[in-house]
């Protein structure tokens, strides 16, 4: 088992956001996380990654044990050198080019030499379909070349996971499609993903596993054909007939 997360508890403010949440990854999972708005599905990404300090629970990585909540900045450096974050917005820097978004996490973050970093990097931003904008700015590219260059900076670390946090819900409905090919691609490569998502098409057709979430817990798990075909929860069965339906 290369990641096992157990009994993930956190509340803001008095209200439970993430109650009790258990997943298991093998690698080379890609594991679709879906649910209704607020179910706590970005709370326990960002939580995996330490973006959110959780109040209860514990995370083994590769053998390594760490509590969610007492985590030592040793520790949560040692797990996010394993991992990597994809974000709704992108995050880039506006101010920096294509090519030195994707170098500045391996010069700065890891003390790599520039030229060993640039060779890195446009082997990354090769690899989704952006070496041709090496030198353009983020305001010169379009929603779906921002987020393929924030894939290639994921990349570029040589990560085992990557998180990925509803990558295409801020892009244009004729741009989700160039994305979700990048990440389909990697899947086919073996990479490692979790991915909050709204896009069905992409949990049925490229996740092996589901995780559906309601009101911080679990609601089911398992193989995502099993989940799609022959849902076991009444909510499960719900979901899915609305989301159907809201394509009609």
């Amino acid at each position: 088992m290369m990641l096992q997360i157990r009994d993930v508890k956190k509340s803001f403010d008095g209200l439970t956001v993430l109650d009790g949440v258990s997943v298991d990854v093998e690698k080379g999972d890609v594991v679709a996380i879906l649910g209704p708005s607020g179910s706590g599905k970005t709370t326990f990404l960002r939580c995996l990654n330490f973006l959110e300090k959780a109040d209860e629970g514990t995370l083994l990585f590769d053998g390594q044990k760490v509590d969610f909540h007492s985590a030592t900045k040793a520790e949560i450096a040692a797990i996010r050198k394993k991992t990597a974050f994809v974000f709704q917005n992108y995050n880039l820097f506006l101010n920096k080019t294509v090519l030195q978004n994707v170098t500045l996490g391996l010069t700065a973050g890891a003390g790599m030499k520039r030229q060993e970093a640039e060779r890195i990097a446009m082997d990354a931003l090769e690899r989704v379909g952006m070496a041709d904008k090496l030198k353009n700015y983020p305001s010169q590219l379009s929603g779906g070349q921002q987020q393929r260059v924030a894939i290639a900076r994921a990349l570029a670390t040589d990560p085992e996971i990557i998180y990925f946090d509803e990558p295409t819900s801020a892009l244009d409905p004729e741009l989700i499609g160039e994305v979700l090919a990048v990440m389909r691609q990697l899947a086919e490569d073996g990479m490692t993903m979790l991915v909050v998502t709204h896009e069905m098409d992409f949990a049925r057709s490229v996740s092996n596993k589901v995780v559906f979430m309601e009101n911080g817990k679990i609601i089911e798990e398992g193989p995502s054909k099993d989940f799609f075909e022959n849902p076991k929860e009444n909510r499960s069965r719900e979901f899915i007939r609305t989301i159907l339906e809201g394509r009609q």
